[in-house]
């Protein structure tokens, strides 16, 4: 199983032989079809907003579906693929918690705690129905995150993630938080105690649109060790005292962490 060092050297190679493809905007993109990996760092391309991850967070935990209720200052993408009245579909907290969604969280749990060793315990995200839902109102929200499925394998709960689309420099951050989020949740909530797991990604088009590839080319390569100039996974936790429950990247302290400012094109298509 891939690892995230090495998508990242994918989309390295891939802009330097100008392997390009075309979306539906007209503009160029780098992308990676049926990437699965380890989600073994906290980003890809460029480091995570953690200011911004912790708002996000918080408005997933209210499932709230109007872009206005984002903590501090709403995003440029979610207003532009907001309906008019600024109702989207993507609100993660909704469909993983909402009895309108068939309790997904709930149902979750309840497998993993009376079935530990189930193949059943899928997190359904995306439904039937947003083929229809996703334009209504001049919206353009069309789920990114299929489902995810958890596993209870030799005393640790495993995740995969399944999304049909994900934006490298950004999205994946972002993402990988919220899975992260719910992955711990899940092992308080379970009625014995396992270890985390851990987190694989699958995506249908993992990619990087044209005006990031200057992302890509700020990454450089170290010449004695062969390896990107990357933090590693464990790089997340300094300064912070290890827990039963580790310590994830929401929960660094404000100082501990690196503030970068959210951009106006972020998104997690």
């Amino acid at each position: 199983m891939q690892k995230v060092k090495e998508i990242t050297k994918q989309f390295i190679d891939k802009l330097r032989d100008k392997e390009f493809v075309t979306d539906k905007t007209g503009s160029s993109t780098i992308e990676i079809i049926n990437a699965c990996f380890v989600a073994d760092e906290p980003y890809i391309i460029r480091k995570p907003n953690y200011d911004y991850i912790k708002r996000e967070l918080e408005w997933y935990e209210s499932q709230s579906l109007m872009v206005q209720d984002i903590p501090g200052e709403c995003p440029a993408i979610w207003k532009a693929i907001a309906s008019n009245m600024g109702v989207i579909n993507s609100n993660y907290g909704y469909l993983a918690y909402s009895q309108d969604n068939w309790n997904q969280y709930k149902e979750v749990l309840h497998e993993l705690n009376t079935s530990p060793d189930s193949r059943r315990a899928n997190m359904i995200y995306t439904r039937p129905s947003i083929w229809q839902d996703y334009k209504i109102d001049d919206m353009s929200d069309f789920i990114c995150t299929n489902n995810v499925q958890y596993f209870i394998r030799d005393g640790k709960l495993i995740t995969s993630v399944y999304m049909r689309s994900n934006d490298a420099v950004f999205g994946y951050n972002n993402d990988l938080a919220w899975q992260t989020h719910v992955r711990d949740k899940l092992l308080l909530d379970l009625d014995v105690v396992y270890e985390p797991g851990e987190i694989y990604w699958n995506v249908g088009s993992l990619h990087v649109y044209d005006r990031h590839y200057k992302f890509i080319e700020n990454i450089k390569l170290n010449c004695i060790t062969g390896e990107y100039n990357k933090p590693s996974h464990d790089m997340i936790h300094v300064g912070t005292e290890r827990q039963k429950i580790p310590v994830t990247i929401y929960d660094l302290k404000q100082q501990e962490i690196e503030a970068i400012a959210i951009e106006a094109d972020e998104t997690n298509e």
